[in-house]
């Protein structure tokens, strides 16, 4: 049975993370697996890998073939070095001091590495954090400017003067000039006198002695 290591992949859509598994080569690349090695996971920067460094050696040993992404994860974790120094070994080139050694020394270097570069990553992020808000000040300085100039350009002579023309002007009429109309209440008409048209006594004497 030939044996792969592959990644097998579990999360989130479009947020995938990792499985590193030794399983058989005619399975399904989600399906059953031999044993689980580690885990990796892409979302990060730097990517984070877990790696069962001994058992993926004794894999490597085995015959087990990584495939190109499992090859470069076996390698950043020093798998694959440490799979060389073993092999050296066995033929008699390296002692298994000097072979710890050399793989100790160069994890060392590998870490100082990763730390250097989370170092950068964090001066970074913090470098374009200053420099957001560095322009959110001037903007808000610019927005702050461009209202105390709106706020003095209204407050001119100038303007005042123009706002002053397009008023219209109330001429004021005088007191006495203004004339209250008071209703007149119409006087009853008073009542002609009745005159009696019959003689009077006098007035047959007259025309009885003429």
């Amino acid at each position: 049975m030939s044996v792969k290591i592959r990644l097998q992949r579990h999360g989130k859509k479009q947020k995938p993370f990792y499985w590193i598994v030794a399983t058989d080569a005619r399975s399904k690349r989600d399906g059953r697996y031999l044993e689980k090695l580690g885990t990796y996971n892409p979302n990060t920067n730097p990517a984070k890998v877990e790696l069962n460094l001994d058992q993926a050696v004794q894999w490597l040993h085995n015959g087990a073939q990584p495939t190109d992404t499992a090859r470069a994860i076996l390698s950043y974790k020093g798998a694959l070095l440490k799979h060389h120094l073993d092999g050296g070994i066995r033929k008699g080139a390296l002692t298994q001091e000097q072979a710890d050694a050399k793989l100790a020394s160069w994890l060392e270097s590998k870490s100082g590495k990763v730390d250097a570069k989370k170092e950068g990553l964090t001066k970074k992020q913090s470098e374009a954090k200053a420099k957001a808000l560095k322009a959110e000040v001037v903007a808000n300085q610019k927005r702050v400017n461009a209202i105390a100039e709106a706020t003095k350009a209204l407050e001119a002579p100038e303007v005042v003067e123009e706002i002053a023309d397009e008023t219209p002007i109330v001429e004021e009429i005088p007191a006495e000039e203004v004339i209250t109309e008071t209703p007149v209440a119409e006087a009853p008409e008073a009542e002609s006198p009745v005159v009696d048209e019959t003689p009077s006594k006098e007035d047959n004497t007259e025309t009885t002695e003429a």
